[in-house]
């Protein structure tokens, strides 16, 4: 089987011929999220067959309490934050409360499309410190990486980066170990896949027994991935597949991925629906910390044990789905987003509200 030439609605034929039970099937990117969403491949599979969305968007997974760190960076004297726009609109611990409002009230906010956009400004503002949120998972790693590594040649000394980037597997070890884990298989981001390759993905079979397949982004390779997955779980057979050769490789972009290495290194992070996870972020190495500004501008932030109405921690983490939050569709909406999961081109609860089904 392989994805030229695939026709979508003879595999929908396969796959409700396969004897297989109730299957929950977990994707853990974004972009995976937006597409079966607008797609409707969710609908179109048989009743049995169950998607989730995982800790897949990086804006969603970043916890409120970071958020409230960002917001008050943003507020302070002289300094411009440069970030995605994604960021702009989640809300912190306040619900009221986002970059959004800071900016309305007089802050500095550039949103950009790269993290050299952000040295670029602070190139062009010397009297302001330039602070880039790093958000992402590996696959923007390393242009922050570089954009840092550019920083130091050119001298650019009011450029700094607030690292809140992440890897996928401390996090998927964190969701498979919690209590009433209940996930049949994975569908693996491309994006990611592309740096570190499927190859960082071997670990759900081999250490848990998990079927797992990389899959690429358009409706008919997601549904080419999944039908492989299922066939794995028919045949009791979990290893690591990829679906995506055209987009990825089994060893990855071993140069993207050095340039990570020789900027940042591992450190314990904060997820959200998650809780701390040790090793599953990224901060600068000494060698570069003129560019940290967590050491350079001071920024804290402790971990909030508030309970929240909001249940983007329990979407992300496949415990319910959208729907099943209370404050869907009524008090959170993307709008009026309660929770960054409302507020991501990424997130789970914006996709299912733009593309009901």
């Amino acid at each position: 089987m392989n994805c030229e030439n695939y026709n979508a609605r003879k595999a929908i034929e396969r796959i409700e011929k396969m004897n297989l039970g109730h299957i929950r099937i977990m994707e853990v990117c974004g972009t995976h999220t937006m597409a079966i969403a607008k797609s409707g491949l969710r609908g179109a599979l048989p009743g049995n067959i169950e998607l989730l969305s995982g800790p897949g968007c990086p804006v969603c997974v970043t916890p409120p309490e970071v958020i409230d760190a960002v917001i008050s960076l943003a507020e302070q004297k002289n300094v411009t934050v440069a970030t995605y726009g994604d960021m702009i609109k989640v809300p912190g611990s306040v619900p009221a409360k986002s970059l959004a409002t800071a900016r309305a009230h007089g802050a500095e906010i550039s949103v950009v499309y790269s993290a050299l956009d952000a040295v670029d400004i602070a190139e062009r503002t010397p009297w302001r410190e330039v602070v880039f949120l790093g958000v992402g998972f590996e696959t923007t790693a390393p242009g922050t990486a570089a954009a840092i590594k550019v920083a130091k040649e050119r001298g650019v000394s009011n450029f700094s980066v607030f690292s809140l980037l992440k890897t996928v597997e401390p996090a998927l070890r964190a969701l498979i170990s919690q209590d009433g884990f209940n996930i049949s298989g994975f569908l693996c981001p491309g994006h990611v896949a592309t740096i570190i390759g499927a190859r960082g993905f071997e670990f759900l079979a081999r250490d848990y027994g998990l079927p797992c397949v990389v899959a690429g982004f358009e409706p008919r390779e997601i549904l080419y991935a999944t039908e492989k997955l299922l066939l794995q779980i028919e045949q009791n057979s979990p290893k690591i597949e990829n679906a995506y050769p055209d987009g990825a490789t089994f060893e990855g972009n071993t140069l993207a991925a050095k340039m990570t290495e020789a900027v940042f290194e591992p450190t314990d992070a904060l997820w959200r629906g998650l809780g701390e996870i040790p090793a599953s972020g990224l901060s600068l190495r000494e060698e570069f910390s003129e560019f940290d500004a967590v050491k350079k501008l001071g920024i804290t932030y402790e971990k909030n044990e508030k309970s929240s109405p909001c249940r983007c921690g329990d979407v992300i983490c496949g415990k319910l789905s959208p729907r099943s939050c209370p404050l869907f569709g009524r008090a959170c909406t993307p709008e009026n987003p309660v929770g960054p999961c409302m507020v991501s081109g990424e997130g789970a609860c914006a996709a299912y509200y733009k593309y009901s089904e």
